[in-house]
């Protein structure tokens, strides 16, 4: 019995015969190497720990022979053995040896313990900290072995739900992949910094939706703004890291709908000017999401610059343009121009139910559509999207976007209606900049929320009304 309670395990017969005068050289070697690994694996957490032990009792005396329990030294908070039963492979998990026995007792220099973790063809050193995707990973000591250990944050791009859609093509209908610029990002980035729309107040949301007259019979069955208006329809645009789909969606419907008006490609009007200047009731830095409904209100009272003249910069910065309700125009930041007239926009109004939507965009331009983002849809690659049901348990937000056109297309024998759509995370991602997504169905609520406005120089509305005399009501409610 030890002081502090480890007893050795009994056996019916203790002696244990020398090894040397029982067998032959080979069986010898073969049996030596079995000890090395051995003493290399997890049966003995102590072996890293520096001696000396056995090499520390005399000369005379310093390995026993057979099992004498007296034949051990101090070691942390308990003993070790330096006789022959202390190292017997028949009983795994009893070798209580002490760290230097194999080369005082047996002559053999095990293998140094490499302090080290191994990841994809590389070393890591203790301590090193190595990125995988979004997480952080340390290489660390864990008692008895290296081990990498990483954080657990939720990233934007996850393989293994890229190859569960990619594999399941029938099923979902679209492709994803793999976009280097969210690798290496957590999901609450892509959520607060690639999407920006907040959701208003409950009587916002319940505006009354205006009602066009017009028969559903004579709506195309596919149908894309840039075709119709060849030339007058902006290109997607990229917010970067700046969750700003409420002012870049905001500003692209008024810059095609003026387009459209003028017939001709007008300047693009500036996203920056309502990022920066439009503050009153919106969160503070402008990137973290704003509200819509104020954005059109902000438009609709002092207008907007061109691009050309307040470029867009990503961020919030110090609004430099005057307030003023009534002034024409103003002056530039951009040295290359001097002064920008001043662009505003008839009340906003909301559009509810499919076919209205299709007729407002046939009739008049591309609208604003609010949607709900999920995980997967930042993998978007090609097809017509909906959300996946793998996705729906992480953290979601809301986007607002374009929709430009519509159409329908066959999948494995059934008729599938979608929207046409622009994103606002540069051509590069999905099919060119713009995406295609379930029509008909509210797939994430893209069909719940839809806003446009008027030209504010177009002296009437493009569109028939059921009660002309309620448009002013309907458009301005809530607002």
């Amino acid at each position: 019995m030890c002081n502090n309670g480890y007893q050795r395990p009994q056996c019916s017969n203790c002696e244990v015969q020398p090894l040397f005068k029982t067998l032959s050289t080979t069986t010898l070697l073969l049996l030596l190497i079995g000890f090395s690994a051995i003493v290399n694996s997890q049966h003995n957490s102590h072996w890293d720990l520096p001696g000396p032990y056995c090499g520390a009792r005399p000369l005379s005396n310093q390995c026993c022979r057979g099992r004498q329990d007296g034949c051990s030294q101090p070691i942390l908070d308990t003993i070790c053995y330096c006789d022959e039963f202390c190292n017997r492979t028949h009983a795994p998990g009893y070798q209580d040896c002490c760290p230097d026995y194999l080369p005082v007792c047996l002559g053999i220099r095990p293998e140094p313990i490499i302090k080290k973790c191994y990841l994809n063809g590389r070393f890591i050193e203790i301590g090193e900290t190595y990125k995988i995707n979004c997480n952080d990973c340390k290489c660390q000591w864990m008692g008895d072995r290296m081990d990498l250990i990483c954080d657990q944050q939720e990233c934007i791009i996850n393989s293994t739900l890229i190859n569960i859609v990619n594999n399941n093509w029938n099923r979902y209908g679209w492709r994803a992949r793999n976009y280097s610029e969210f690798w290496g990002r957590r999901l609450s980035e892509g959520i607060s910094l690639r999407l920006g729309t907040l959701l208003s107040a409950r009587k916002v949301l319940a505006m009354a939706p205006i009602s066009p007259d017009y028969d559903a019979r004579e709506l195309p069955f596919s149908f894309d703004t840039r075709h119709k208006w060849r030339g007058l329809i902006e290109l997607p645009r990229d917010q970067g890291w700046c969750g700003a789909s409420w002012a870049i969606s905001t500003v692209s419907v008024i810059s095609d709908r003026m387009n459209i008006h003028l017939n001709s490609h007008y300047k693009p009007l500036s996203p920056q000017h309502l990022l920066s200047c439009n503050v009153r009731n919106q969160p503070d830095s402008g990137c973290n999401g704003g509200h819509l409904t104020r954005a059109w209100i902000f438009i609709r009272k002092f207008g907007l610059v061109t691009e050309e003249c307040y470029p867009w910069e990503g961020y919030r910065t110090r609004c430099v343009i005057p307030k003023r309700k009534h002034a024409k125009e103003s002056r530039c930041v951009s040295p290359q121009m001097q002064r920008s007239p001043l662009h505003r926009v008839a009340p906003v109004y909301r559009i509810a139910g499919e076919q209205d939507i299709m007729y407002e965009i046939q009739k008049s331009g591309p609208v604003q559509a609010t949607m709900r983002v999920y995980q997967d849809f930042f993998t978007y690659g090609s097809g017509i999207y909906k959300c996946t049901s793998i996705a729906k348990e992480h953290r979601t937000g809301y986007h607002s976007v374009r929709i430009i056109g519509w159409g329908e297309e066959m999948q494995y024998g059934q008729r599938v209606k979608y929207w046409i759509a622009a994103n606002s995370w540069g051509e590069s991602w999905g099919e060119n900049g713009f995406f295609r997504i379930r029509r008909g169905s509210n797939d994430c609520k893209i069909e719940d929320f839809v806003l446009a406005a008027w030209a504010a120089q177009e002296k009437t509305a493009s569109i028939n009304f059921k009660d002309p005399t309620s448009i002013d009501n309907r458009i301005s409610n809530a607002i």
